[in-house]
């Protein structure tokens, strides 16, 4: 990983090469992030694009305040899903196309990571946006309760009850669909 402060404070004086290894540094992450929320690769990849584009013509008011910069990167990605959402009135989460799920080479091993992924891509949109959010963040990207408080803006204990919620959701939504489900 690079020297974030100094790149940043390179970046925020206009040196474009700063800019440029930020988005290298910081660009796949953003899309992950996105993806995951959007499920549309290529209107994942134009999101990421107005992230970084945002970014640029923010970066002056960027401070870090304790917050690392990706977290307010990832506040940037999450209010373009927000907006994408309300420009297409569209609430709910989509599923991952298949071409991004990742495949094992052993298919039973595949099979069973589909039919597990299915079931919880089905029962996301049972989860509050802010459930998703703590899901994604937490199992998704592998951040740990304080950088996903910092990105959610909220308190690690609220990212704790969030994450106990949404994981009971999911446990519950998964058992009553396997009730539905013909013997």
């Amino acid at each position: 990983m690079v020297d974030g402060n100094r790149l940043i404070e390179q970046a925020q004086k206009g040196d474009r090469r700063a800019v440029a290894a930020l988005y290298d540094e910081y660009q796949a992450l953003v899309y992950r992030y996105i993806a995951y929320r959007i499920g549309d690769p290529s209107l994942a990849e134009d999101l990421t694009a107005d992230v970084f584009v945002s970014m640029v013509r923010n970066l002056g008011q960027y401070e870090h305040r304790g917050r690392p910069f990706l977290a307010w990167l990832y506040v940037i990605a999450g209010n373009s899903c927000k907006m994408y959402y309300r420009r297409q009135k569209l609430a709910e989460f989509e599923p991952l196309p298949e071409e991004m799920i990742d495949h094992e080479p052993n298919p039973e091993d595949v099979t069973h990571l589909r039919l597990t992924h299915e079931r919880l891509m089905a029962a996301m949109p049972r989860l509050t946006d802010n459930q998703r959010q703590v899901i994604l963040l937490k199992f998704i990207e592998g951040l740990n309760n304080s950088e996903v408080a910092a990105i959610l803006e909220r308190t690690e204990g609220a990212v704790r009850v969030l994450q106990h919620r949404a994981l009971a959701a999911l446990r519950q939504a998964l058992v009553e669909e396997e009730q539905h489900e013909p013997a």
